[in-house]
C-alpha cells in the first residue's frame, strides 16, 4: 500500500506504517493484511525452483568464462534474477491488483476471477497480464545479483567454525546481510512495478508505463 501512494497530495494516502496498519483493520478487517495472499502461494514453488535451478546452470556456463568467482557468482544471480521474474510477474499483476481492491476481504474477487479479467480486459500482454515485466525484471535482477553475489563472496571469504551452532550463525548472518543490502539497492524498481502494476492516479489514464520513467516521475514528485 505505501508503494503506490503517490506523495502527501494522495487523498487516500496513509500518513505512517502504523496508520496503514490502523486504517486497514478498521476499513477491511483482519484479513485486510492477507489481500493477495493466494498467487504468491501458487508462484512459490516454481520460484524457488527456477531461482535455484538457473544459478547453477548459469554459474556452470560461466565458469567456460574468465571470470572471478566473485563476478561468476553475480553474474549467475542475475541470470537466476531475470528468469524467476519472467515467472513471477504475472502473480505479482493478479497480487497487486488484489492488494490494492480497498473493499472487505470478503467482497473482493478470487485471485482466479482477478486474473480472468485482468485477461478479459487487457489481455497477456505487457498491458494485461505481464504489465510492468520491466521493473520486475529489474526488481529479481538486481536483488539476486547482489544477495549471490555478496553471499558466496563473504561466505567464502569468513572462515567456517567447527562449532556447529556458530557456523549456523555464520551463515544466518551473512544471509541476513545479503538479503538487506540486496532490497536496499532493488526497492527503487519494486516501487517502481507498484506503481505500474497498480491503479493509476487519473482513471482512463497511465501516468506509471516503464520502470525508468516512473523512477524518474517519482524522482522529480517526491523525492
Amino acid at each position: 500500500r505505501f508503494q503506490i501512494q503517490r506523495g502527501k497530495t494522495d487523498p487516500t494516502g496513509y500518513k505512517s506504517l502504523g496508520d496503514c496498519f490502523r486504517t486497514i483493520f478498521q476499513r477491511e478487517g483482519l484479513l485486510g493484511f492477507y489481500k493477495g495472499i493466494f498467487p504468491p502461494i501458487l508462484a512459490e514453488t516454481p520460484k524457488r525452483a527456477v531461482k535455484f535451478f538457473t544459478f547453477e546452470q548459469y554459474k556452470k556456463l560461466l565458469g567456460y568464462a574468465s571470470l572471478s568467482p566473485g563476478l561468476a557468482f553475480a553474474a549467475a544471480g542475475l541470470g537466476s534474477g531475470l528468469t524467476e521474474a519472467v515467472v513471477v510477474n504475472p502473480f505479482e499483476v493478479v497480487k497487486v491488483t488484489l492488494q490494492t481492491n480497498r473493499n472487505a476481504f470478503t467482497e473482493q474477487p478470487s485471485s482466479f476471477v482477478q486474473a480472468r479479467q485482468i485477461i478479459k480486459t487487457d489481455g497477456l500482454g505487457f498491458q494485461g497480464l505481464n504489465k510492468g515485466l520491466t521493473a520486475t525484471l529489474g526488481r529479481h535482477g538486481v536483488f539476486n545479483m547482489v544477495y549471490f553475489g555478496f553471499y558466496f563472496n563473504v561466505k567464502n571469504i569468513l572462515p567456517v567454525n567447527k562449532d556447529p551452532n556458530l557456523e549456523f550463525l555464520r551463515k544466518f548472518g551473512i544471509g541476513l546481510v545479503s538479503g538487506t543490502i540486496a532490497s536496499i539497492i532493488n526497492i527503487p524498481f519494486d516501487v517502481a512495478k507498484s506503481r505500474i502494476q497498480g491503479p493509476q492516479p487519473v482513471p482512463g489514464e497511465i501516468k506509471y508505463r516503464t520502470c525508468f520513467k516512473t523512477m524518474a516521475t517519482v524522482y522529480k514528485e517526491e523525492g
